[in-house]
């Protein structure tokens, strides 16, 4: 197969449940699914068991008890679990447009890491898209969106489906070519080389750690946030706490500045 689709969840099935609807009707089929469930309960389960047969391959379920947010020790599991030799990851909470997996595996280079980026919803439409509208893949339409309230803004050219317009985007954006945990991706060999995820780190730039440490081993990195579509669902989040991202600065701080590459806290192979 030519992709592993890593997401993470936790308890947010209705949410699973459009992503995955998502993946299903992508335009690149050639992919297997892997749910890194970081503690959620048997309904989670229940969601990835009825998407089975609406894949090209069986979809894997990894899941560990719920110990507090532990996003990273999840992926590394999952990476494992993982058969292909190219990587994407996303989070329950992104839908998928349906050339997303086509143009991270368009623009995949040896040498480089893809990095992607989000639109973000109100909790208003994200609780309103329905299944059929990401199948007719009306919630990517800009008209459809502000129909259904959202205002009007600059981060809207990122909807706008135009190859020349998103290539030139994605070239004079600010913006920095970083790993972002809901749209990156890369060879399993680059991520395997620094041990993956640093298990030490909680919420707040865990997976941007990885991509400082990807770049410490060599590599360089691709802007494609304009042209690898994902619509990122409202949520609460309960599990952020000041003093660990405090933690997760100083580490990040620490491996920069030393160049720091493999880990200990991380994959072991």
């Amino acid at each position: 197969m030519k992709a592993s689709i890593i997401m993470t969840t936790y308890n947010s099935e209705d949410w699973l449940r459009k992503v995955l609807t998502g993946f299903s009707v992508q335009t690149e089929m050639d992919f297997e699914v892997i749910v890194a469930d970081d503690g959620s309960t048997i309904e989670t389960k229940k969601v990835v068991e009825s998407f089975a047969s609406k894949f090209k391959y069986p979809i894997i379920h990894v899941w560990q008890e719920d110990d507090g947010f532990q996003k990273t020790k999840i992926l590394n599991k999952a990476i494992l679990k993982s058969t292909s030799e190219y990587l994407i990851f996303t989070d329950g909470d992104c839908i998928p447009r349906k050339d997303f997996v086509q143009n991270h595996l368009k623009n995949k280079e040896k040498g480089y890491f893809l990095s992607g980026g989000y639109f973000k919803l109100p909790m208003s439409i994200s609780k309103l898209i329905s299944e059929n509208d990401i199948i007719s893949q009306d919630c990517f339409k800009i008209l459809w969106l502000k129909k259904n309230g959202l205002k009007i803004n600059f981060k809207l050219t990122k909807l706008t489906h135009n190859s020349y317009f998103s290539a030139f985007m994605n070239w004079v954006t600010p913006t920095k070519r970083s790993w972002n945990g809901h749209n990156s991706s890369g060879f399993k060999s680059d991520i395997l080389a620094i041990n993956g995820f640093n298990e030490l780190l909680h919420y707040g730039g865990e997976d941007r750690e990885m991509g400082e440490r990807l770049f410490n081993n060599g590599l360089l990195s691709k802007q494609i946030r304009y042209i690898a579509i994902c619509l990122h669902l409202d949520h609460s989040r309960s599990y952020v706490d000041p003093e660990g991202i405090k933690q997760n600065l100083a580490i990040r701080k620490f491996n920069k500045k030393n160049k720091i590459t493999k880990i200990e806290t991380g994959i072991k192979n």
